[in-house]
């Protein structure tokens, strides 16, 4: 899954990384090294301009909200639980099938924090049995140190009870796209931890590598078997992984501190 992530990089910066062609100084967001549900978060999208005189879409950088919420919802209260949607069955929910179709984006990030746990207790998790407590924090990021690039959707719902004009009258919403996590070895292990994601959870963020951006972000691409194939994992061996301090746990905790890298997991915590 994916339920927090670090996102520092500068707009100037992203410009440059996903040749955006406008972004508005106004939605400028702070480096956040704790993005959690329902938070605003930078979302790279390809779209016409409003009011433009030509339809051809325009790269943008966006400032959406975490936590999708459907044009058809009658109220937002859903949005925390759906922050993501999976790569297996996004084509044929309900909740993610217009946006997957019609809707894409991409949601870059330093990396993700995942919580380990007992072998036991994630395969009941898996099974749906037990949700399982969080223990020791790490941290999963791009080994070369590159953007990492989440699939997202994103999806436009229109407050009813608010007039036009009202400023929250339209909400812009979106979700992270996850996917099986890899079995195979990170590229950089912590010494005494997991060899391979899926040794801290069982799901990951699906990584989109520079090569599907162009693909992805198209919205003239809507036929679903062949957005299905960008879904693929990336190419094995490109993470690394590393404990962090467990003060991420807490959502009110925000700085670069919280990405430092710790010798070993901290004393209390499991592996």
């Amino acid at each position: 899954m994916c339920g927090r992530y670090a996102s520092s990089r500068r707009p100037e910066d992203l410009a440059g990384i996903f040749e955006i062609e406008k972004w508005d100084p106004e939605e400028t967001l702070a480096p956040d090294y704790n993005v959690a549900p329902t938070k605003d978060v930078y979302a790279v999208l390809d779209r016409p301009l409003k009011d433009a005189d030509s339809p051809r879409p325009v790269r943008q950088l966006r400032k959406l909200k975490w936590g999708l919420v459907p044009s058809w919802a009658k109220t937002p209260e859903g949005a925390a639980r759906m922050i993501n949607a999976r790569a297996e069955t996004v084509h044929e929910k309900p909740s993610y099938r217009r946006a997957f179709t019609a809707r894409r984006c991409i949601l870059p990030a330093d990396g993700y924090f995942e919580w380990v746990t007992g072998k036991q207790e994630r395969d009941l998790e898996v099974e749906g049995r037990k949700k399982r407590p969080r223990k020791q924090p790490y941290f999963v990021l791009p080994a070369d140190g590159s953007v990492f690039a989440m699939a997202g959707l994103y999806e436009f719902w229109r407050d009813r009870t608010l007039p036009d004009d009202h400023p929250r009258a339209w909400w812009a919403t979106c979700s992270v796209i996850t996917t099986e996590a890899e079995t195979s070895p990170l590229a950089v292990a912590p010494a005494d931890g997991p060899r391979a994601l899926a040794d801290i959870h069982p799901r990951m963020p699906l990584m989109l590598t520079p090569d599907r951006w162009d693909a992805w972000l198209d919205p003239a691409r809507t036929d679903p078997d062949g957005l299905r194939e960008l879904l693929a994992p990336p190419p094995a061996g490109l993470m690394r992984a590393y404990p962090v301090p467990t003060d991420v746990s807490n959502v009110r905790n925000n700085g670069p501190e919280l990405l430092k890298e710790l010798a070993a997991p901290e004393e209390g915590t499991l592996f």
